[in-house]
């Protein structure tokens, strides 16, 4: 990490609430812009309350990690579940989201946290990790082709009352990650 007072850990329970404001947060920068008030806010109260937050955080199918510095700054999260047709890999795990405060962006924090990802992944045994990106973040889909990401197809994402498309996303192990090669890379 390029600050080292910055820590990835992974959350706890008792982060519920931190992480419900961040999760919040981070989407909202990224996405109102681009979308309907009415949509936001349905997306938002569903998605990211502190219930549902502790939810997911004592799910044994969802691993949260948190970077960390005065704060949360960033936290991606893994989930178990069945991935779409195009995924064809064996034993995945999708790479449900990945956020970083925008206070952040550019700091070293995101690199970081992918390699945590990746390596959390690999430990758990997966041969692959997908994800869905909407087709409308360029930056984000250039972020995750960096680190051996290739598109394989696409879903609809619901956000409101507005259906989206996301591009789907796979990164097997074996890949060059970042000109690095995570643990779970042979």
């Amino acid at each position: 990490m390029e600050d080292a007072s910055c820590t990835i850990r992974r959350a706890v329970p008792a982060d519920a609430a931190q992480l419900t404001d961040l999760a919040a947060r981070t989407f909202r920068d990224t996405f109102e812009a681009d979308n309907r008030p009415e949509d936001m806010a349905d997306h938002l109260a569903r998605s990211y309350s502190p219930a549902r937050q502790l939810s997911e955080l004592t799910s044994p199918d969802i691993v949260t990690l948190l970077a960390t510095y005065d704060g949360p700054t960033a936290f991606a999260q893994l989930r178990r579940g069945r991935p779409p047709a195009c995924v064809t890999s064996a034993e995945t795990i999708e790479l449900w989201r990945f956020d970083v405060d925008k206070d952040w962006h550019g700091r070293g924090i995101a690199k970081d946290l992918m390699r945590a990802v990746l390596d959390e992944a690999a430990a758990a045994g997966a041969s692959a990790v997908w994800l869905g990106v909407w087709e409308r973040n360029p930056r984000a889909i250039a972020f995750y082709r960096k680190f051996g990401f290739a598109d394989v197809g696409a879903h609809a994402f619901l956000l409101g009352a507005d259906v989206q498309t996301d591009r789907i996303m796979v990164r097997s192990f074996g890949a060059t990650a970042d000109g690095r090669r995570s643990k779970g890379d042979s």
